[in-house]
């Protein structure tokens, strides 16, 4: 197996239109049992809208999430990468500014998504291999004293 994104994200992704309402974004999301939403329109991704994203604008007085849309609880800075890249790229990238998930595509399409959980999965599995274990054990060690005796 190589470290390309695509043998650690969830290929079943699933996706909310941005004019769908809050209500039914969570429904999708509990359906699911998810956390985050690609937001499409007309096919193309313009946002992500995550649990946490719901959770916070859905507790404004103003808002009635039976028809408030998603639009206006997403994020449209979305963190996406090509299939191809590298796990740990995007392992990196998230951790680094704290991201959630990273949405994949095959040029515009949206084929998948990496979360925290998928890398989670990525981290047990690599773990579990031998090789891997005596090599991190191998530089984890200090380093041989350099000194002359």
């Amino acid at each position: 197996m190589d470290d390309a994104i695509e043998n650690f994200m969830t290929h079943s992704v699933h996706t909310v239109g941005r004019e769908r309402t809050l209500t039914e974004a969570h429904a999708l999301m509990r359906q699911h049992r998810i956390r985050h939403l690609p937001v499409l329109d007309g096919g193309k991704l313009v946002g992500l809208v995550s649990e946490r994203d719901l959770t916070l604008i859905e507790t404004l007085r103003a808002v009635d999430p039976k028809t408030a849309t998603v639009e206006e609880a997403m994020t449209a800075d979305v963190f996406v990468v090509q299939l191809g890249t590298a796990v740990a790229e995007v392992a990196h990238q998230m951790a680094h500014d704290k991201l959630g998930s990273a949405i994949i595509q095959r040029g515009n399409k949206v084929v998948g998504i990496f979360t925290a959980v998928d890398a989670l999965s990525a981290l047990a599995f690599l773990l579990s291999s031998p090789s891997v274990k005596h090599a991190l054990h191998e530089a984890m060690r200090p380093a041989p004293d350099s000194r002359p005796s």
